[in-house]
């Protein structure tokens, strides 16, 4: 490895140590901006994709790798002395952070576009951490209720606005990637993550659902599988997670379980991959008060 490779690498693990000390969840990233460990279940004979967050103990599963602990923090980096960047998971406690990506592209302004959303529905961002990033854009740190899932979400705010909520990460400052390096901006970086404004979180959070037996279509579980069958490729896993989880707060997560498998199959999501979706969603609402 190149000279400067093992400095990004040490630099990388620092900043990542760092970040872990302050309760925010890490994973190690490659140039790319992607994760730095491959799959382990990548040349498994199913020609399905593999359903495994992590179960099995090895590294290799995305986001579901995150820690807060300096000792795995370590071992993950260990295991990928490539890596020039780390990701902040998004949507754990106890920040459960939420990511607004204010990208830069010719035919959006995501800055104006934010300040009319700001304007129209009568909210403010609260100063809070700004990451910047190589091509101009911008990340505001935000944080959220721990009784929401924030999906993520590409240009449903508005365009060039994206979220990066539940099963999302951020690339954190002091990464380097092909494109440069990720900074926080001046004078954010001794901030911690702002609430995130009650108006703008309604906005982030799918329709609200109405509970069982509250006498109106949704409390039987419709609105829910009509969500999941809205999806497109990009937000299958998302929408269904989401879904999966207000079922099961709900108390319909059993007599959902199969319309939101068919749901998720029309979809294009494989049962495997469907299954083990809800079956997240339920472990997660299990752990709530």
């Amino acid at each position: 490895m190149a000279t400067t490779d093992r400095q990004a690498t040490t630099l990388a693990l620092a900043h990542a140590l760092s970040a872990a000390e302050r309760g925010l969840a890490v994973i190690p990233l490659a140039r790319t901006k992607l994760p730095a460990l491959r799959s382990p279940h990548r040349d498994a004979p199913t020609p399905e994709p593999s359903t495994c967050h992590g179960e099995c103990g090895r590294f290799g599963h995305g986001v579901h790798d995150a820690s807060t602990d300096p000792a795995r923090v370590r071992a993950l980096f260990a295991a990928a002395p490539w890596a020039t960047g780390y990701g902040i998971a998004c949507g754990l406690p106890p920040h459960h952070l939420i990511g607004i990506d204010l990208d830069t592209k010719p035919e959006t302004d995501s800055s104006t576009a934010l300040r009319e959303l700001a304007v129209r529905h009568l909210f403010t961002i609260p100063p809070t951490v700004v990451v910047l990033t190589p091509s101009g854009g911008r990340h505001l740190w935000l944080t959220g209720p721990p009784d929401h899932v924030v999906p993520n979400s590409a240009g449903r705010l508005a365009p060039g606005i994206d979220v990066r909520g539940a099963g999302g990460y951020l690339v954190g400052p002091g990464s380097r990637t092909r494109h440069g390096a990720y900074t926080t901006a001046p004078g954010t970086a001794h901030l911690t993550p702002a609430p995130c404004p009650p108006a703008l979180l309604r906005l982030l959070l799918p329709p609200p659902v109405r509970r069982a037996g509250s006498g109106t279509t949704g409390g039987d579980g419709r609105g829910l599988v009509q969500f999941v069958l809205a999806a497109h490729r990009g937000q299958r896993n998302t929408r269904l997670f989401w879904a999966a989880c207000r079922a099961y707060e709900n108390g319909i997560g059993a007599a959902l379980l199969a319309p939101l498998l068919d749901a998720a199959r029309a979809t294009g999501l494989t049962e495997r991959e469907a299954r083990a979706t809800i079956a997240s969603a339920a472990r997660m609402t299990a752990r709530r008060p």
